[in-house]
């Protein structure tokens, strides 16, 4: 099908349960999957599907959900949860200040992330060229149990039956409802009032849009969606661990695909958005998520974090965590470095163990060994730290910064107390605690005056 933008239409996202079953004090819709929110993965298809108007019914801890949202779509409460039709009632007044500019509205869960924009699209191409009053994206699998199975009659969609009210032969059909369902507005708000809660639940299901349309005259299809990932949900944190593995290896088979060569998968989570160049080698224990950037022929792990980095070309890490940061070519770093937000570390530097960098700029071909604290600080090229330094950037109430230019030499277990500039080619003596600006090329010694007292150890054992 020639894929269509959806701009004119509008789609409303079922946000408002509680998950009792997750034991989480979240909502259920923004338990994780790959580190992201459900919700986030429904949100996204939608904005990928060119969908600009949306809204998000929320119910429990609605204020947590709203404050996620921070106002990116429009809101809806379900403060009693009675039914997904209920839930849709909540949004009668967005469907309604969109009748005008919208014929059609898509109805999503928003426990179910794996919904993707193919299939919205899709399904609203057979929705629109059969004129129909609703269409319902179904699933085929080969265990249906649990799930409300299509009806059809002559190819024609007649119910959508639940598991507990289906017939012996009505439970060998495979094909499933997925829970989304494109509508056109005007249908959905004329048979709003129309719903009842006739059931055990005492709820209203938005399933029985089926038969009121159809007892109405209207049209009712199904949309078969190719990927039958799109039905699947989360009730418990077991069921959120199987939704994360199937993402996960999705992810990582995409990357083998290009080229990207895993040592092993023990322990190793790639969020979706990362991008990693051919010939990386990713070991054990390696975790890299939201926008991160992995250049070709880098050595990621094994026990690496990088969260939101941009790693270059040939750049090996080494039980790093990395946090917002970007790390040139040729860059070692490890093992046990922490890299804190708003670092820049720069081609042909080399960072040894122990070692936290933090809001700092290393340039070219500069080594901090080991044992050393970089905080706010400019550091030029090919500057050598020793061990046990430590740039003091905090005094208690404000942070300074520190400057260190070209080819200073800061010695063994030196302090630079912030603000402090060390010249180019400047030394540090070892042990200094330096407060004062170093000219170039100078030697800064910053020493108390060494006293022994004798015998003071014997009269400390004697009493």
């Amino acid at each position: 099908m020639e894929m269509i933008y959806l701009g004119e239409n509008c789609a409303i996202i079922l946000a408002a349960g509680d998950g009792k079953r997750m034991k989480s004090t979240l909502p259920k819709v923004l338990n994780e999957v790959l580190f992201e929110p459900m919700l986030e993965w429904v949100l996204l298809a939608c904005e990928n599907s060119g969908l600009e108007k949306l809204c998000v019914v929320a119910g429990y801890e609605h204020e947590v959900v709203e404050k996620y949202l921070g106002g990116r779509c429009d809101i809806a409460l379900q403060l009693e949860r009675k039914g997904t039709a209920h839930a849709v009632m909540q949004a009668e007044k967005f469907l309604n200040e969109n009748s005008n500019t919208c014929d059609n509205v898509l109805i999503l869960c928003g426990d179910a992330p794996f919904m993707n924009e193919e299939t919205i699209t899709n399904a609203l191409n057979l929705h629109t060229e059969c004129d129909n009053d609703v269409t319902v994206i179904t699933a085929i699998i080969d265990n249906p149990s649990g799930y409300g199975r299509i009806v059809k009659d002559a190819d024609k969609i007649s119910a959508i039956v639940e598991q507990k009210d289906a017939s012996e032969s009505q439970l060998l059909i495979k094909e499933v409802n997925s829970g989304a369902y494109w509508f056109k507005i005007s249908t959905l708000l004329s048979i709003l009032d129309e719903f009842e809660s006739d059931n055990s639940q005492n709820e209203f299901y938005l399933t029985d849009a089926i038969s009121i349309i159809l007892n109405r005259g209207g049209n009712a299809g199904a949309f078969t969606a190719d990927d039958p990932k799109i039905i699947l949900g989360a009730n418990d944190k077991r069921a959120l661990y199987n939704l994360h593995k199937i993402a996960s290896d999705e992810v990582i088979n995409k990357h083998f695909d290009n080229g990207v060569e895993f040592l092993s998968l023990d322990g190793v989570i790639i969020g979706r958005n990362v991008k990693i160049g051919a010939n990386a080698k990713i070991h054990a224990g390696t975790i890299i998520k939201g926008d991160s950037i992995i250049g070709e022929d880098s050595v990621i792990g094994p026990n690496t974090v990088i969260d939101n980095c941009i790693v270059g070309n040939r750049s090996i890490l080494n039980s790093v965590q990395a946090y917002n940061s970007t790390i040139s070519s040729d860059v070692k770093i490890g093992p046990f470095v922490h890299i804190r937000p708003n670092s820049e570390i720069k081609s042909g530097v080399k960072i040894g163990d122990f070692v936290e960098v933090k809001n700092s700029t290393i340039e070219e071909d500069t080594s901090i060994a080991h044992l050393t604290y970089v905080g706010d600080s400019d550091v030029g090229k090919k500057v050598n730290f020793g061990c046990g330094c430590v740039t003091v950037n905090y005094d208690g109430s404000k942070k300074s910064r520190t400057i260190i230019k070209d080819r200073a030499f800061i010695g063994c277990n030196t302090n630079l107390i912030a603000p402090v500039t060390i010249g180019e080619g400047a030394y540090t003596a070892a042990g200094s605690t330096i407060t004062k600006d170093v000219p170039d090329h100078a030697l800064g010694i910053e020493r108390g005056t060494q006293t022994n007292k004798e015998g003071y150890a014997l009269r400390k054992l004697k009493k």
